[in-house]
């Protein structure tokens, strides 16, 4: 320190601190603006970047809550499809239950129809036996004495028993 004090020299310090103080305004002058732009700009950036995040952040949540829309209008959708295609099985079941009552109907008309007309036939072949059978018990009697009553009786009865209904 004191070889520092020996060699002090007025003359020089004043023209480094002239030095110095014309650095400093130059610096002041020419590079201070820059450097204060450069921050400004990069304090903007840095604002901006944080606003961006932030509005896309706003921007997710609304796009998560229109998927959750979405997926709820779709669950709603497909809820509505399943709940169609229920009543239209059973519509359907439904129409095949009365299409098979109509048929069934139908044909227990047409066998109730069969039944009847073979009803009348056997009833019609019944009555064309009784008259046979009663027209040849007349020709035996006539044959027989007519005037014989007890024969006549006989005959009959005798007939009858032999007499076999198909």
């Amino acid at each position: 320190m004191e070889q520092l004090l020996e060699n002090f020299s007025l003359d020089l310090f004043v023209k480094q601190t002239i030095l110095f103080l014309i650095l400093i305004f130059l610096m002041v002058k020419f590079a201070w603006k820059p450097i204060l732009k450069a921050l400004n700009d990069r304090e903007e950036g840095i604002k901006d970047a944080l606003d961006s995040a932030e509005s896309a952040k706003l921007e997710m949540q609304n796009l998560q809550a229109d998927n959750q829309k979405l997926l709820q209008e779709a669950r709603l959708e497909r809820e509505t499809m399943l709940k169609e295609a229920r009543d239209l099985k059973n519509k359907m079941i439904e129409d095949a239950k009365g299409e098979a009552s109509v048929q069934a109907s139908k044909i227990i008309e047409q066998a109730q129809a069969a039944i009847a007309s073979e009803k009348q036939a056997a009833i019609s072949d019944l009555k064309a036996q009784v008259a046979n059978l009663s027209l040849e018990i007349a020709e035996k009697v006539v044959k027989e004495e007519l005037s014989n009553k007890d024969k006549q009786l006989k005959l009959v009865e005798s007939m009858l028993g032999e007499a076999k209904l198909n």
